[in-house]
């Protein structure tokens, strides 16, 4: 068996590897309770002195109630009183609001409505409201409604909390021997479909643990008992929870005291997170230390094979632990290694201007012959890249899995979204996100105030805010296509950016005329951005990236070249007429410019959040 100093002179050799990757998957373990809760304790805000056990809780004055007030009022007075309360509440936070910073204001919009129903409770009162007409006893809809809580807080418990365990031993195990574990690799459970076997698997481990607790010393010993499970189920996602629990214990049987003396090694790193008020720990310890026991494992695992224990047969994940020999790569990924054979070796390149216009935005300028086989083949060196690390041996080879992966399709579908798009597809898009922006802000004014307007500052049918930004989005956002989460906070800012630089503009432009103002919306900047807009901008721009752009370049691409041409440039020419005329005679009017009427007389369900 190794050592503790060559296990985590291996633990510190991964950490260095996979650093980041390391640190978000013990801080989200932190954040969510799973593990390593303690870290964050600095952060936490201490009660307030002056509470009262077993009364009613005073607040400071100064601070209104909320949620638990509410709850409170429900469960000890009643639904009127709990309303009541509520209705208080509600008012004001939004008065409050009025004369604070007017970046949260909490007078207008979804998320501002949102925000007050939960801080006021009155989210509460609605579900009691409507679980007292369905039971016809107020008494019985109070209590329907705190088994509903705990049917919650249990649900979130049961399938997230419950299994990060597993999620995070898979992944350090994975980079214990593998060069790169994408980030994806933490749904690995979804691809091989035992999510919620595991899900069972852990509860099972935690209600034996719980129980063993009530006799104190059995509770100490089932811990180091039960200290294997997350690795075993991490391994074998397909084993039961009892076999998994039998093949711990006695995997420790015999090591939990080793186990123990393990983890008081790391007790100079957990003074030194309290001096740093767990900074230290998140940053390095906690993910060290997780490290440092996957290789305990690993070692425990080669022992229990070596010993023929019963039930290793069970741990049958090989490539886990070792890397795959050739031939074993060869037969499971054939298709991709013959693929990249093929692969000419005088690769098409583009140069100068359609080069930087095709690698850095995306876009063909041409749609020439040579672009064309340019876009192939990148399709196919996408398509590859994804299977080409299991390939190097650089990540874990899904396809050599004891529990088989459920995998793509293995054709290249149609709807690609890194792909390149023509010169001509650019300029059509435009038009048809404008045309669907003016769409979507006049089917809002006739829902909010039961009339047409059209919307805009041009006269034309037309938002190019939409279209602008949705154009930009696929440009200048290219390169983090195949990064969604830093695709959606790139589309996030890059919209907040160019609605807050038209708003500026627009008003400098037209003396002071505004065409939009979210002063009032929750999360708002000057009232020319707000979360909530942007919020819809960043879902609605992941839509245009991966699904409707795609697919709209699929039409696009079917229409003759001697009709899309000249259709481009016509409606280029209009729109540019309606641009000269609408700088010198804006489009403005009832429900555009009429800011202070419209807020006087109209309450929106769903706001327009641009109108230019």
């Amino acid at each position: 068996m190794l050592t503790r100093k060559e296990m985590k002179r291996r633990a510190r050799r991964a950490l260095k590897r996979h650093y980041i990757l390391y640190v978000a998957i013990c801080l989200i373990a932190a954040y969510i309770g799973s593990e390593f809760a303690s870290s964050l304790n600095a952060l936490e805000i201490s009660p307030a002195s002056g509470y009262e056990a077993q009364t009613r809780l005073e607040k400071p004055s100064g601070t209104s109630e909320g949620f638990a007030d509410v709850m409170y009022d429900i469960l000890e007075d009643g639904e009127e009183e709990g309303r009541a309360l509520s209705q208080e509440i509600k008012e004001e936070e939004v008065e409050r609001s009025r004369s604070g910073n007017p970046a949260f204001g909490r007078t207008r919009g979804v998320l501002a409505g949102l925000v007050n129903s939960v801080t006021s409770g009155s989210i509460l009162v609605s579900m009691l409201a409507v679980l007292h007409s369905l039971t016809g006893s107020e008494n019985l809809a109070v209590l329907c409604l705190i088994l509903l809580g705990a049917a919650f807080l249990f649900a979130v418990w049961f399938f997230f909390v419950n299994i990060f365990k597993v999620i995070s031993r898979r992944v350090f195990l994975e980079g214990r021997i593998y060069e790169k574990v994408p980030f994806q690799r933490m749904v690995f459970l979804l691809r091989v479909k035992k999510w919620t076997k595991v899900c069972c698997t852990m509860f099972r481990t935690s209600l034996y643990q719980m129980l063993w607790n009530f006799t104190i010393v059995g509770g100490v010993i089932k811990y180091y008992s039960y200290y294997l499970v997350p690795y075993i189920a991490a391994e074998n996602p397909d084993i039961s929870s009892r076999e998994a629990i039998s093949l711990s214990r006695r995997m420790m049987k015999g090591h939990k005291w080793e186990c123990f003396v393990y983890e008081l090694s790391f007790l100079p790193w957990t003074f030194l997170g309290a001096a740093t008020l767990g900074l230290s720990e998140i940053l390095y310890s906690n993910p060290y230390r997780a490290a440092s026991f996957s290789e305990y494992y690993a070692d425990l695992r080669a022992e229990a094979k070596k010993a023929h224990m019963k039930g290793c047969e069970f741990l049958n994940d090989t490539y886990l632990y070792e890397m795959p020999e050739d031939e074993l790569i060869y037969l499971a990924y054939e298709d991709v290694i013959s693929a990249l054979i093929r692969r000419p070796r005088d690769i098409l390149q583009l140069s100068g201007v359609r080069k930087f216009f095709a690698d850095c935005l995306g876009v063909l300028l041409t749609n020439s012959k040579k672009e064309k086989e340019y876009e192939e083949m990148q399709a196919r060196r996408v398509k590859m890249e994804l299977l080409k690390d299991a390939v190097d041996r650089k990540a874990y080879p899904s396809r050599l899995s004891a529990v088989p992966e459920v995998e793509k399709r293995p054709k290249i579908e149609t709807i690609h979204y890194l792909r390149h798009y023509s010169i001509w597809s650019i300029i059509l898009l435009f038009f048809i996100f404008s045309v669907i922006g003016w769409a979507w802000e006049v089917s809002l004014h006739l829902v909010t105030d039961g009339e047409f307007v059209n919307r805009g500052v041009l006269h034309g049918p037309w938002l190019p805010i939409y279209g602008g930004g949705g154009v930009l989005i696929l440009m200048l956002l290219n390169r983090l296509r195949n990064r969604p989460v830093l695709e959606f906070a790139g589309i996030v800012i890059l919209c907040g950016c160019v609605e807050y630089a038209t708003s500026l503009a627009l008003e400098i432009l037209h003396d002071g005329e505004r065409w939009w103002d979210y002063s009032g919306y929750f999360l708002n900047l000057n009232g020319r951005i707000c979360a909530e807009g942007l919020l819809v901008f960043g879902i609605g721009g992941i839509a245009i990236v991966y699904m409707l752009a795609p697919l709209l370049d699929n039409q696009i691409q079917r229409i003759r070249s001697w009709i899309l041409i000249p259709l481009c440039l016509i409606l280029l020419t209009v729109f540019a007429v309606d641009s000269i005329y609408s700088a010198q005679h804006p489009n403005i009017g009832k429900g555009i410019t009429d800011y202070e009427e419209k807020t006087a007389c109209l309450q929106y369900i769903y706001p327009p959040y641009t109108y230019l």
